[in-house]
């Protein structure tokens, strides 16, 4: 429970320790290979394994020009045993999945159930793969993805799709996963930085791990300011890596009280940052942004008011608008905001607490439901 008050972070229905997940790469990421890192991860996707026939003769070509691969005698039976090897452990567990049809997918998750985060890989680039049909081949023709994701949905499980930019509109991707009923989006940023985090979260509520090059502070917390729910690690998985971020970024949580708090939005934040504007009473980025979402002023007002009803934040009467619901974030100094709190008797963690709970509600109502015009 302290990890879930520290981070209030949930995968698969269960309690992630911290933010930092164990990205995939196959022949590597396996059970043993987690859990040396344990301590400092909270989540782990094994894997890639391929799960039928087309995929395994891939794998194997793959292994012959020298690169790692995992092989079972039986996949199903193989995963399984992995996945199995991670429980009374914290870690959260994940399966990276290389397959050729839905059908491939529907047959494991039929004989293995809800025992993991189910992960379609739309990542692997090389050929051999690509053309079994999976990896790579998933980014440029969505309705395979989309039928993949549908047919892992029939079993109620949870579904990540990792995927790398730089071969469709990520945008518009998003907003199709989210209509085929995917839970995570597990992005490969490639050369590309948080503004690509950004547009995703302002595309879709569903979670998002960022992933390449995660293994600085800096890089990791712009990623978190920008939307990622998580970061994953690969290559820079080392014991010495992990524990320095783990560290920092449990301090960072304790010591703000929201570890992926947006940046404000005139400061290029993205959505979760309306929870910081104040009202809309003059030209500044606000209005654009309202515009974009198909929200006008006095909803606007009107959503942040009834979102604080009979919480701290309505309180405020000194504050420039009269309530704390329209109150920046506790890294701009405000001599209004600080003396509410005191005269409150509420903590600056607990106010950002707050602050996550009216971006909560604000997305809510943002992505109450698909746009109707979204294919899939």
């Amino acid at each position: 429970m302290e990890a879930y008050e520290r981070f209030e972070l949930l995968m698969n229905q269960q309690i992630v320790r911290t933010p930092i997940a164990l990205a995939s790469m196959a022949g590597m990421v396996d059970a043993a290979y987690a859990l040396e890192r344990g301590g400092h991860i909270g989540a782990a996707f094994l894997g890639g394994f391929s799960i039928d026939e087309e995929t395994v003769l891939a794998s194997h070509d793959l292994a012959e020009a020298g690169r790692a691969e995992f092989f079972f005698p039986d996949p199903i039976e193989g995963i399984r045993a992995e996945v199995l090897k991670l429980k009374g452990s914290d870690i959260v567990p994940g399966i990276n999945l290389r397959g050729s049809s839905a059908a491939s997918f529907e047959v494991l998750a039929d004989e293995l159930g809800d025992i993991a985060v189910y992960e379609i890989d739309a990542h692997c680039r090389q050929l051999p793969m690509i053309k079994a049909g999976a990896g790579e081949h998933l980014l440029t023709h969505h309705h395979d993805l989309c039928s993949i994701v549908k047919a892992l949905k029939k079993f109620d499980i949870c579904v990540s799709v990792k995927l790398r930019t730089g071969h469709t509109d990520e945008r518009a991707l998003a907003k199709t996963l989210w209509k085929a009923g995917a839970d995570i989006i597990h992005i490969d940023l490639m050369d590309e930085g948080y503004q690509k985090i950004r547009q995703i979260r302002n595309s879709c509520p569903l979670q998002i791990i960022a992933n390449n090059s995660m293994h600085s502070y800096d890089r990791v917390m712009e990623q978190f300011s920008h939307g990622a729910d998580l970061v994953s690690v690969a290559r820079k998985a080392d014991l010495h890596t992990l524990k320095g971020l783990d560290a920092a970024i449990r301090r960072y949580a304790d010591e703000t009280g929201w570890y992926n708090a947006p940046k404000q939005l005139c400061r290029g934040g993205d959505l979760r940052a309306l929870a910081f504007c104040c009202m809309p009473v003059k030209e500044c980025p606000l209005l654009p942004v309202l515009k974009g979402i198909d929200m006008g002023r006095e909803s606007y007002v009107h959503l942040k008011q009834q979102s604080v009803l009979n919480t701290p934040l309505q309180e405020g009467a000194h504050t420039c608008f009269g309530s704390l619901a329209w109150c920046c974030k506790t890294s701009t100094p405000c001599m209004f905001r600080d003396m509410t709190l005191k005269n409150l008797n509420i903590q600056k963690t607990e106010y950002m607490k707050y602050k996550r709970r009216l971006a909560e509600k604000i997305m809510e109502e943002i992505f109450h439901e698909v746009p109707a015009d979204i294919p899939c």
